[in-house]
Formats: C-alpha cells, structure tokens, sequence
C-alpha cells in the first residue's frame, strides 16, 4: 500500500473529513487532496506530523511494504463494520439522488405554492368580485391546496423508495473502491461553482421575499393588494427554496460518498442517535402547521412556522452536539 492509500485509509478509520484533517495538520484541504490523490508528497516534517495524528510509526507511512500499522489507536472493529462501494454503486447513487433532487425540490416548493389560490379565491369573495359564498370558495381554495401537497407528497414517498436502497451510504462506514473518491472530488469540484451559485441567489431571493408585503403596506394598498403581496411573497421563497434544495441533495450526495460535511462518521452515529427526536420534532412542526392553518385560516401567515421550525432544529441539534462532546 502506497503513502497516498496509508492517508486515506487512516483518515476514514479515524472518521475524519479531508478539511478535518487538514486542520489538524495545519495544511490546506487541497493539500491533503493532492497527497490522497498520489500528485503530490508531504515533506518530512507533515510526515512526522501524519504519525502523531494518527499513532502510526513513520516506517508504517513510508513503507510500502508494510501493510498493517503498529500500535495504532483506531479502533480495531473500524475497517470490519466499513461497507464496500463499487464504482458502479457510486455512479448508480450520484444519478439517482440528481434525479430525485428535482422531485424533491418540486415537492417542497407545491407545499409553499399550495395556500395561494385559496387567499386569493378567499380575497375576491371578499371584496365581492367572486360569484361564490364563503363555504364554497373555502371548498375550492382548500381542495387545491390539498391537491397539490398530495402531489408533493407523492413526490416525496416516490423518491423516498426510489434511494431506499442507498439508505446505507449514510448511515454506514464506506470503504470505496480505487478510483471512486477520485471521480465523486472530480465531479464536486465541477458542480461546485454551480452550488454556490444557486445557493446563494435561493437564500438573496429568501431573505428579499418579503418586499412585496412591505411595499403593499406602505402604500396602503386593498385588500386583494396585500393579498397579491402575499401570494408574490410564498412564490419568491418557494422558487428561492428549490434552488436551495435541489443543489444541497446534489452536493450531499457526494458528501456522502467522500463521508465528508455532514457524513463524516462521528456525524453519521449523532445522526442515528438523534433520529428519533428529528422525526418526532418535524411530526410535531406539521401537525402543529396544518393545525393552525385551519383554525385559524390564516394561511397568509401560518407559513412562517417552515422557516421557525427550520431555525430552532438547527439550534435544538448544536446543543444536543454540544452536550454529546462535553460527555
């Protein structure tokens, strides 16, 4: 085993990220990139660096020869728990989560598009302009909605079942054939500058999505104004959040398979640990949605408990990651 697969091999045991490693050594990531990729060699002082981070002997690192580490201190049950990916796996795994990625980001968006049609059915009946009663406009606007977060919902069950067979990739430890981390950092470092693109105009269009709203109520505008504000409003974030879903599976995926980000395997066992809370926290996020939503009617409003809900399990999950490192 050459230098480049010895780094590899111990930096996925130890369940570190390339950027995690390199912060260690006090090198930049692509430093280490070029070192796993055999195109460069770290002199003799991040040799000596490499041995201490990882309880290996500098004979272990510089031998090819030598093919076990001595005296290391990863744990011995590491290498046997790993999953083998195959080329064509990972090949099969990047193409469907592409493809899914559209259903998912669809599905998303229809559940924010899917109150419009209702506040403005329910603003024309208002005003007069709609030759409906109140009950029968409610009837139409919530049959619509319905319809469409049913379609959303099929979209998420269908590319649910569709990666059912790659849950694996994100749960397991990988331990990928030759040539397969090569090619997913070939295609990240690609789709990279597509990322942060689309990443960033979904957020801009996100946070400037509620202008509508605030130039409705400076001028003072009717009723069915603000409602149009409304409904300009919910139709920004749903476009600015498809692009922000769409591109975040694309680049999850591959952080997946380079188990990297989020799928580094210390993330991946909180992440087994806090599933449980995560579904009964989001559970508990939709009911309490459609709840007030149809108490109240106001569905121009009950919006905001996406974006809330968004922020506290964000919060919820640093403090849970906080207390798991401070026990």
């Amino acid at each position: 085993m050459i230098l480049a697969d010895k780094i590899i091999d111990l930096r996925k045991k130890n369940g570190w990220s390339q950027e995690e490693l390199a912060e260690k050594l006090d090198v930049s990531r692509q430093s280490v990139s070029k070192w796993e990729g055999a195109r460069s060699v770290p002199d003799m002082n991040k040799i000596l660096r490499l041995s201490e981070v990882f309880a290996v002997s500098t004979d272990y690192l510089l031998k090819d020869e030598i093919s076990a580490p001595e005296g290391t201190n990863v744990p011995v049950d590491t290498e046997s728990e790993a999953v083998r990916v195959s080329m064509e796996e990972a090949v099969d795994f990047l193409t469907c989560k592409k493809e899914f990625s559209i259903r998912i980001a669809t599905g998303v968006m229809l559940c924010i598009l899917s109150p419009i049609l209702l506040l403005i059915l329910a603003a024309l009946q208002k005003e007069g302009r709609l030759p409906m009663t109140e009950s029968q406009t409610a009837a139409a606007g919530v049959s619509v909605l319905l319809i469409l977060i049913g379609i959303a919902v099929a979209l998420f069950v269908t590319a649910g079942l569709g990666g059912n067979r790659f849950e694996y990739l994100g749960t397991a430890a990988l331990d990928t054939e030759y040539g397969v981390e090569g090619m997913v950092r070939e295609k990240r470092e690609k789709f990279r500058q597509t990322f942060h693109q689309w990443l960033t105009i979904g957020i801009v269009l996100c946070v400037l999505a509620a202008i509508p709203i605030f130039l409705a109520a400076a001028f003072e505008g009717d009723h069915i104004r603000v409602v149009g504000a409304v409904c300009a409003t919910l139709a920004i974030i749903a476009t600015g959040v498809f692009m922000i879903v769409r591109v975040s599976v694309i680049w999850d995926s591959m952080n997946t398979l380079l188990e990297e980000g989020d799928y580094t395997r210390s993330r991946k066992e909180e992440s087994r640990r806090n599933a449980p809370i995560a579904t009964i926290y989001w559970s508990l996020a939709v009911a309490g949605y459609l709840a007030f939503s149809f108490i109240s009617g106001r569905w121009d409003r009950s919006w905001i408990i996406w974006p809330v809900a968004g922020v506290l399990y964000g919060a919820i999950m640093g403090i849970m990651r906080l207390v798991g490192r401070k026990g």
